[in-house]
C-alpha cells in the first residue's frame, strides 16, 4: 500500500479531503469512481482504498474503494480547469456531506428534476405546481435555454469573426486576381484581334475562375482534414482534456465550398470584365 497522503477531491457537494492510508478492503467497502486526471496525478489505481472527509481537518472520513476510472465529460466551460473528481453512490455521498448537528439534512433537497413525458406540457405543469408549493421556484429548464446562456454568444462571435474573415480575404482575393489579370492585358488583346468576343473570353475567364476557385476550394479542406487530428492532440494533450476542438463534417466541407466557389468566380469576373470592357487596340499596346 502507498503512505499517507492527502489530495482535494471534486463531488457534486464541493471540495473534499482524501487520505489513502494501508487500509484492509473487504466486500462491504463502498466502491467509487475516479476521474483518469485524478489517478495518474496522483498515482492511484484501481482497487485502492481511500479515506473521505469533507472536514478540511480529515474528521469523520469514511472509507471507499477505487472500482474503476471513467473520463470526465469534456465541458468548453471548464477548459483548463483541473478535473480531480469522484463519483460515488447517492446514499454513500448523503452519508458523507450530511451534517451530523442537523437530523433533517438527509432528508433535504436543495433542486428537484422532473423530466416529463411530453415536454409541450411544462407551461402547464408549471402553472399547476407553483401555487402548491409556495416558497418554491418552478420553472422550465430546457436544453436550448441552457446552450443560449454561454455557447449562443460564442456562436455569434464566432459568426461575427468568419464574416469578416470572408469579407477581408474576398477583398484581398479581388486585388489579387486584378494584377494577375492586367498582366495577361496583351493576351486579352491578340484574342481579341483574332476575333475572338467578348462574350467567349468571359466565358473562358469563367470557367478558368471555377476550376480554380474549386481547386483551392478542395486543397483547403484536404489540409484541414490532414491537420485535425494533430490540432485535437495538442490542445487535448495542453488542456488534459477529451474536448474535440476541430472536427471536419461533410456539412462543413460543403459549407466551405458555397462560400469559397462562387466568391472565387465572381472575383475572376469581376477583374477581368474592366479588360475586355476596353478598347482592343489600348489591350495590345498599338
Amino acid at each position: 500500500m502507498r503512505d499517507s497522503w492527502m489530495v482535494r477531491l471534486l463531488l457534486a457537494a464541493g471540495a473534499v479531503l482524501a487520505a489513502a492510508r494501508p487500509i484492509a478492503s473487504d466486500e462491504h467497502t463502498p466502491t467509487i469512481l475516479v476521474s483518469r486526471q485524478l489517478l495518474q496525478a496522483y498515482g492511484l489505481s484501481v482497487g485502492d482504498v481511500v479515506s473521505l472527509s469533507t472536514d478540511p481537518t480529515g474528521a469523520r472520513a469514511r472509507q471507499f474503494r477505487i472500482a474503476a476510472r471513467y473520463e470526465p465529460m469534456p465541458d468548453p466551460m471548464r477548459l483548463g480547469s483541473t478535473r480531480h473528481e469522484v463519483r460515488m453512490h447517492l446514499p454513500d455521498l448523503i452519508e458523507l456531506t450530511a451534517d451530523p448537528a442537523d437530523p433533517l439534512e438527509r432528508e433535504t433537497v436543495d433542486a428537484i428534476n422532473i423530466a416529463l413525458a411530453d415536454p409541450a406540457t411544462a407551461d402547464s405543469f408549471v402553472r399547476s405546481v407553483s401555487p402548491k408549493l409556495p416558497g418554491s421556484l418552478v420553472r422550465s429548464v430546457s436544453r436550448d435555454d441552457q446552450r443560449a446562456a454561454p455557447f449562443l454568444v460564442l456562436e455569434r462571435f464566432h459568426l461575427a469573426i468568419a464574416v469578416v474573415t470572408v469579407v477581408a480575404s474576398s477583398i484581398f482575393l479581388l486585388a489579387l486576381m486584378l494584377v494577375l489579370v492586367d498582366e495577361r492585358r496583351e493576351t486579352i488583346g491578340v484574342l481579341r484581334l483574332i476575333g475572338f468576343r467578348r462574350r467567349r473570353i468571359l466565358i473562358y475567364v469563367f470557367a478558368e475562375g471555377l476550376i480554380v476557385a474549386a481547386a483551392g476550394a478542395l486543397f483547403g479542406i484536404a489540409l484541414s482534414a490532414a491537420f485535425q487530428d494533430a490540432i485535437n492532440r495538442f490542445f487535448q494533450w495542453r488542456y488534459d482534456t477529451a474536448l474535440v476542438f476541430v472536427r471536419i463534417t461533410p456539412r462543413v466541407a460543403l459549407r466551405s465550398m458555397v462560400m469559397a466557389v462562387p466568391l472565387g468566380v465572381i472575383a475572376a469576373v469581376a477583374s477581368s470584365w474592366t479588360l475586355l470592357r476596353r478598347e482592343v487596340f489600348s489591350l495590345a499596346r498599338r
